[in-house]
């Protein structure tokens, strides 16, 4: 079995799709773009710790889909234990208010290293949310990476 995390919702479920600059205001809100606030729906979504110094933002289903995996982990296995720590003690439930902005909890705003500008871009299944400097240096190493072709190769062939 393989050790590799995939998300898959159904089908008919919303991407999540493009990039979009945003300002994280004095309280640490930021206004999500309102195709994702459509996608997202009137379900809460779940605000965690993501890869990358970056932060996910879950729609429900893909969060209960994620929670089950994570809930599976071995508690006898420090990864796995590691693993659940971080997912759960940073994980906040949240729902964008009238205007479409979302608070971002002082700890998450800590391991994501936002100030400023912000970066959120869809990711299909969830929602990424970047330090804007960090995510110009990610593209920068993704688009000048042999590996970045090669990696496309497991896709289109």
């Amino acid at each position: 079995m393989s050790n590799d995390l995939h998300l898959l919702p159904d089908d008919d479920s919303p991407s999540f799709m493009g990039e979009y600059e945003r300002g994280l205001d004095a309280k640490g809100r930021i206004t999500l773009p309102a195709p994702f606030r459509e996608a997202l729906g009137d379900e809460p979504a779940y605000l965690t710790r993501g890869l990358d110094r970056c932060l996910f933002l879950l729609p429900k289903p893909i969060f209960l889909e994620l929670r089950r995996k994570v809930r599976n982990l071995s508690l006898t296995r420090a990864g796995d234990r590691r693993i659940r720590r971080m997912f759960f003690s940073s994980g906040t439930e949240i729902k964008p208010d009238g205007q479409g902005r979302v608070n971002i909890p002082q700890a998450l705003r800590k391991f994501a290293e936002l100030d400023g500008n912000v970066i959120v871009t869809g990711a299909d299944t969830y929602i990424e949310i970047w330090n804007a400097d960090k995510w110009a240096e990610m593209v920068q190493q993704v688009e000048s990476s042999a590996d970045h072709a090669e990696a496309w190769n497991d896709v289109l062939l």
